[in-house]
């Protein structure tokens, strides 16, 4: 064992004395973090406005209900939202337009656009057929989408309250003003409730962080066993074979360093990351455990590479190939859960995945939802381990 920390120390040394050490660990993963972070957070973070335009011909009772109670209510409570008249249909679909032309700087522009014909209200009342339009620009499919979801609840809800003043009056009773308002505050049968669920999402911020120090991981990861593909280049590994110093000793020494590297450049991040970008990593127990099992996954791994390598340029090659196909799958550049299908599957097989996967557990709820996640990492390093260890021993026998 005093041999194995012996030559991880010397490795250590030798990276330290190294730029590329320092590049690859820290300055590079920040610093894209910091980039990425910059770049989407206004999007992801950018409140919803809109302006929403009204031609009534009706004036009619059911459409002031649509328009003070319904577009009036969902105004009223979100901000930057505004409801205004507008004189004609024609008008309307200018203003509309304007509004979804991005490269149109005009006050009067429309989100979207809602028309209530002529008749509409007496239409409703004696159950007759009747529309409201919806004017939305395909430029602006977000505000066109919102507003033919609030046309189509009023739409349900009219179609419920006339089906069952039809029923009220097939059975024999005479409708009027009070069966109507009587239809209209009976509560539904079947009500959605929306309950508040732990959150299980990274912001933005901690997300580009994880994303890329789990892809730069790799490539530090990689650094000591990389050691053994230098020193056969160098002449200095047969002096190591020929001194009174087991092979197993030389290969734990190489991997020993590989893990502090790894775990030096994943501590650094965290801790970086959260006072200089305001990532929220979670619980510091719960990532430490995490941070400790996807170092173990990443060295496995990387050791493996380095042991089909023949030489350190074909070891470099083979680095940068498996650490951003593995951060493309494990979600570094984009949410793998949003595609869904075979992709999703297979980022499971990527240690970055459930890296994510438990600090988004951990951050609904607590320490212990992360050690599945870790388990599953520790898994991966045992596995990629056992595999570099029979190639590394066998390369050294040979």
């Amino acid at each position: 064992m005093r041999a194995a920390l012996l030559i991880a120390g010397k490795d250590l040394r030798r990276r330290l004395r190294d730029r590329s050490a320092y590049i690859l660990g820290f300055v590079a993963p920040l610093g894209l973090a910091a980039i990425f972070s910059l770049v989407f957070n206004p999007i992801s973070d950018q409140n919803f406005s809109a302006t929403f335009g009204v031609v009534d011909l009706d004036g009619g009772p059911v459409a002031a209900i649509f328009v003070d109670e319904v577009l009036g209510g969902f105004a009223s409570s979100q901000e930057g939202v505004e409801v205004v008249f507008v004189d004609s249909p024609e008008e309307a679909r200018r203003r509309v337009e304007i509004g979804g032309d991005p490269f149109a700087a005009d006050a009067n522009g429309l989100s979207a656009a809602f028309v209530i014909p002529t008749g509409f209200s007496a239409a409703v009342q004696d159950n007759d057929q009747t529309r409201i339009e919806v004017i939305g620009s395909r430029a602006a499919s977000t505000s066109a989408a919102i507003a033919t979801a609030i046309a189509q609840v009023f739409v349900d809800e009219v179609t419920s309250v006339g089906r069952e003043v039809a029923t009220y009056v097939a059975a024999g009773g005479t409708p009027g003003p009070d069966v109507v308002e009587a239809a209209r505050a009976f509560p539904p049968p079947l009500q959605l409730q929306d309950l508040e669920a732990a959150n299980r999402r990274l912001d933005a911020t901690t997300t580009m962080t994880v994303g890329m120090a789990g892809m730069f991981l790799l490539y530090v990861a990689q650094l000591g066993v990389l050691g053994l593909i230098e020193e056969r280049r160098e002449g200095t590994l047969a002096r190591l074979l020929v001194a009174p110093i087991d092979r197993v000793a030389i290969i734990a020494g190489k991997t020993i360093a590989s893990y502090v590297l790894g775990l030096a450049s994943m501590t650094v991040l965290v801790v970086a990351s959260t006072w200089l970008l305001g990532a929220d990593w979670g619980d510091p127990v719960g990532v430490a455990i995490l941070v400790l099992a996807v170092t173990f996954a990443a060295v496995g791994i990387m050791a493996v590479v380095a042991a089909v390598s023949k030489t350190a340029e074909q070891a470099n090659v083979f680095t940068s190939m498996v650490a951003i196909l593995l951060a493309i799958l494990g979600g570094a550049f984009f949410p793998v859960s949003q595609v869904g299908g075979l992709i999703t599957t297979i980022s499971l097989f990527t240690p970055l995945a459930w890296l994510v996967r438990g600090l988004g557990d951990m951050s609904g709820g607590g320490v212990a939802d992360a050690l599945p996640a870790a388990g599953v990492l520790l898994a991966f390093g045992a596995v990629f381990g056992a595999v570099a260890w029979r190639l590394l021993k066998r390369g050294l026998e040979q």
